[in-house]
């Protein structure tokens, strides 16, 4: 059976990452190969830059390279920018990369994302991060 491939809003992975976060079974559920992330050098920008910012760059990088190694990280090329998110079109890069990644669903707590159930094409599903959790948890 294929494992499960989602695509983490900055907001998902952030609250993974703390070794005391509640979330952090998303993190570990990542680096033990529990299920796929999909992942665009837009993205991975993002992540660098945001993590920097709460922390410092070193432990930027080291978290970037670490996804750039991961096999069950897949790196996806964008060909197509849907633009449906108007709100706040910075949140279109999970967007697209979902749907050329063909993911399963984005994993968010981003408001902007819920215009997503109004949109029947193409047909992108959003979780929120707690409903994920429960999800890595039955993949063990």
């Amino acid at each position: 059976m294929s494992k499960v491939k989602v695509v983490l809003d900055t907001n998902a992975l952030l609250v993974s990452i703390p070794k005391k976060s509640k979330y952090r079974p998303i993190f570990d559920g990542l680096l033990n190969g529990d299920y796929q992330i999909a992942i665009t050098n837009e993205i991975l920008s993002e992540y660098t830059e945001i993590i920097a910012q709460r922390s410092n760059e070193i432990v930027a990088h080291n978290i970037s390279e670490m996804l750039i190694q991961l096999s069950n990280a897949k790196k996806i090329e964008v060909s197509y920018k849907w633009q449906l998110i108007e709100n706040d079109p910075d949140d279109n890069k999970f967007v697209d990369c979902a749907i050329s990644a063909r993911a399963k669903y984005i994993v968010s707590n981003d408001k902007h994302f819920n215009i997503l159930k109004d949109i029947p094409f193409p047909k992108v599903e959003v979780i929120k991060i707690q409903e994920f959790l429960s999800e890595v948890k039955k993949l063990k």
